[in-house]
C-alpha cells in the first residue's frame, strides 16, 4: 500500500484506473471509498496529467466531460495544496480567488433562498421570485470571469502543452452557461407561478444551476489556479493581468494593484502606450484619467451590445459604481422593477426613435438630474449610451450674477 502511495507513477495508474470505473459505473460507493481510503492526498499535479493523459490516449473529450463532475466530486477536499506558490495580492489568481470566494458567498444566499421553496404561501410567491431574479442577475457575472480563462488563462496553458483540462474546463463552462440562461428564462417568465410549481423550478433549475457554479469553484481553486501558478511566468501573468480588464470583473473589485518583481513591465506593456488619439486631440493616459475624476457629473457608457464599459469614478459620485459591473449586461445592474424602462430607453436609441431621455429626482435630501444619450457615429449609427448623472442641488440656488473673480470652495448640501 505505501509504495503505491509514494510512488508517482503507481498512483497515477491506479488513479486513472479508478475514475475509468466510476465512469463505468462499477460500484461507484466503493470505488469512491477507495479514493479516499488509499489516496488520502493526492497532489493537484497528478490529477491534471491522468485527465491529460486520458485524452491523449484517444478517450473523447465528450466522455472525459460526463465524468470530471464525478471524479471531482470524490477528490473534492482530498487534493493536497501542500508546496503550492504563493500568490501575491492583486495577482490575477488572486482576483480569480477573491471572485470566487464572492460566488461561493451568493450561492450560500440563494441556498437559503431555495430553502424557503417547499414552505412558500401562494401570496409570498411572487416576492420571493424577485429575490432569486436579483440574485441570479449577479450570479451571470460569472461569464465574465469565465471569459477571461478561457482567453487570456488557457492560451497560456496550451503553450506548455497542457490542452485536455482547458477543453474539460471550457465544455464544463458551456454546461454551466446553459443552466443559467435556463434559469434566467425561469425566473423572467410572464404568467402567475404557484407554489407548487416554484418548488419544481428549485429542485430541477435553479438548484443545479448554482450547483454548477459552486462545482466549478472547487475545480479552480484545488485543480487549475494551482497548476497554472506552477506553468505560467510572471511575463505571463502580467499580459493576462494588463488584458484583464477588457472583459471586466465579476462580482468583486480588486483594491490592489499588481507588478512582477524583477521585470521590466514596460517592455512587456499590453495595448497602446502612452497617448489616447482622437479627431480633435490627445491625452496622456494620466491626463484622460485625472480628466474623468474631475469633471463635476458623473459618466456610465454602455456599448452597443449593452454591455456597461466605463464609468467615471469622481469624488462625490451620486450612486455608487465598482468594476465589477464592467462586462455587464446593463439590465442586470438595475432591479427588476425598472428593467422595462432600461428595455423601453435602449429600444428607441437604437430605432432611431429618439436620442435622449431625462429624469430628475431626490435623494438624500439632494436634487439629482439624469440624462441618457444615445451615441452615433458618422453615419448615425448606434454606438450605445450614455448616462449624465448631476447634483444640481447647489445650481438650483445661485441668484443674480457672479461676474468678479472668486474661487470656489468645496460645496456641502
Amino acid at each position: 500500500m505505501s509504495e503505491i502511495i509514494n510512488n508517482s507513477r503507481k498512483r497515477k495508474e491506479l488513479l486513472k484506473h479508478l475514475i475509468l470505473q466510476l465512469h463505468s459505473g462499477e460500484a461507484p460507493d466503493m470505488v469512491r471509498s477507495r479514493l479516499i481510503e488509499l489516496l488520502k492526498s493526492i497532489p493537484y499535479g497528478e490529477v491534471v496529467e491522468v485527465e491529460q493523459e486520458l485524452i491523449m490516449e484517444g478517450l473523447p473529450e465528450e466522455e472525459v466531460l460526463q465524468f470530471c463532475d464525478i471524479h471531482t466530486a470524490v477528490l473534492d477536499g482530498h487534493i493536497d495544496q501542500t508546496g503550492a506558490k504563493f500568490v501575491p495580492p492583486g495577482h490575477p489568481v488572486d482576483t480569480f480567488k477573491k471572485e470566487n470566494q464572492k460566488l461561493l458567498e451568493l450561492a450560500d444566499e440563494m441556498e437559503q433562498l431555495f430553502g424557503v421553496a417547499p414552505y412558500l404561501k401562494t401570496n409570498e410567491v411572487k416576492d420571493w421570485l424577485k429575490k432569486v431574479h436579483a440574485r441570479f442577475n449577479s450570479l451571470m457575472d460569472v461569464d465574465k470571469h469565465y471569459l477571461r480563462k478561457e482567453y487570456l488563462l488557457f492560451p497560456f496553458l496550451e503553450k506548455q502543452e497542457i490542452t485536455g483540462p482547458p477543453k474539460v474546463m471550457w465544455g464544463k463552462h458551456d454546461e454551466t452557461r446553459a443552466l443559467l440562461k435556463a434559469a434566467l428564462e425561469a425566473v423572467t417568465a410572464e404568467g402567475e407561478i404557484t407554489p407548487e410549481e416554484a418548488l419544481t423550478l428549485t429542485e430541477m433549475v435553479f438548484m443545479p444551476a448554482v450547483q454548477a457554479v459552486a462545482d466549478m469553484v472547487m475545480k479552480e481553486n484545488e485543480i487549475l489556479l494551482p497548476m497554472a501558478m506552477d506553468k505560467l511566468s510572471d511575463e505571463d501573468w502580467y499580459h493576462v493581468y494588463q488584458q484583464t480588464m477588457e472583459f471586466g470583473y465579476c462580482l468583486y473589485d480588486p483594491q490592489v494593484e499588481w507588478q512582477p518583481e524583477g521585470i521590466d513591465v514596460s517592455e512587456i506593456e499590453y495595448g497602446v502606450k502612452g497617448q489616447v488619439k482622437l479627431s480633435t486631440g490627445s491625452f496622456h493616459m494620466e491626463e484622460m484619467e485625472a480628466l474623468f475624476k474631475t469633471l463635476p457629473i458623473d459618466l456610465t457608457f454602455v456599448d452597443k451590445n449593452d454591455k456597461v464599459k466605463f464609468f467615471s469614478l469622481g469624488p462625490d459620485r451620486v450612486f455608487t459604481r465598482n468594476r465589477a459591473i464592467l462586462g455587464r449586461d446593463v439590465r442586470n445592474c438595475h432591479p427588476p422593477s425598472s428593467v422595462n424602462i432600461v428595455d423601453q430607453i435602449l429600444e428607441d436609441f437604437k430605432s432611431g426613435k429618439e436620442s435622449s431621455a431625462a429624469f430628475w429626482i431626490n435623494f438624500h435630501g439632494k436634487f439629482i438630474y439624469i440624462e441618457y444619450y444615445a451615441l452615433r457615429g458618422k453615419d448615425g449609427e448606434y454606438l450605445g449610451t450614455v448616462e449624465f448623472t448631476q447634483d444640481l442641488t447647489h445650481l438650483r440656488s445661485l441668484q443674480g450674477e457672479q461676474r468678479l473673480l472668486s474661487y470656489s470652495t468645496k460645496k456641502t448640501t
